[in-house]
């Protein structure tokens, strides 16, 4: 697949079939992935893979926190404060629609914690990513993370799989760190859900509106 297809036809899928994904597959993906440009040239990127059972556990544990406890205190990792305009009406536009097409009214809190429990699920897929970096490490090394996500969700992409980059795992860090072992010293970022869409579900019909390249390019010198 050309870069430019991989780009194109590369989405957030929310609903995946349960068709398991080889782990020479999910190594092949994530040595590719390595390649990945670091900023700071530190390759700084972290990675649990999770599936089978410890993905059963993480889910189950995950979910029975969130019923009977509020989300860890704080983010792990530090972030500044509320998003201001025009971040903050792209995430309400993208919600609406997606809620919109699953049919969770507005206001429907009940519907709304189900489905955005569905995160904690990785939405089905059979594989899931939890990325983390050294707490000591400062903000050029986040980007790096992200330049090395991309870069799976592409290799993923061209090879027939399908992703969703997900925040929602920085809510219940502390539950996720006490399955997975994951070091006191790396905070736990975002998960990745990996596998193969449920094409029929129409949650994945949704294709997120990108803004033209006016609003966010300026060309100097030419």
């Amino acid at each position: 697949m050309h870069i430019d297809e991989a780009l194109t036809k590369r989405r957030s899928a929310r609903a995946f079939r349960a068709d398991p994904v080889p782990r020479e597959v999910l190594e092949d993906i994530l040595r590719i992935a390595a390649r990945a440009p670091s900023g700071t040239n530190i390759q700084p990127w972290k990675i649990h893979v999770v599936a089978g059972e410890v993905r059963e556990r993480l889910e189950r544990e995950v979910l029975a926190h969130r019923e009977t406890r509020p989300p860890d205190e704080g983010a792990e990792f530090p972030r500044a404060g509320k998003r201001k305009e025009p971040y903050t009406s792209r995430m309400r536009k993208l919600g609406k629609d997606m809620y919109t097409l699953i049919g969770v009214p507005k206001g429907d809190q009940e519907a709304n914690w189900r489905q955005w429990g569905r995160n904690y699920q990785f939405f089905d897929a059979p594989v899931g990513l939890i990325l983390t970096i050294d707490k000591d490490l400062d903000a050029m090394s986040y980007v790096d993370v992200g330049m090395f996500a991309m870069a799976i969700m592409l290799a993923a992409k061209a090879r027939g799989l399908d992703t969703c980059a997900q925040g929602a795992w920085n809510n219940y860090w502390s539950v996720t760190r006490r399955v997975l072992n994951v070091p006191e010293d790396q905070y736990i970022i975002f998960g990745i859900s990996l596998g193969y869409a449920d094409e029929d579900h129409p949650v994945n019909t949704l294709v997120a509106e990108r803004e033209p390249l006016e609003a966010f390019a300026t060309f100097h010198g030419f």
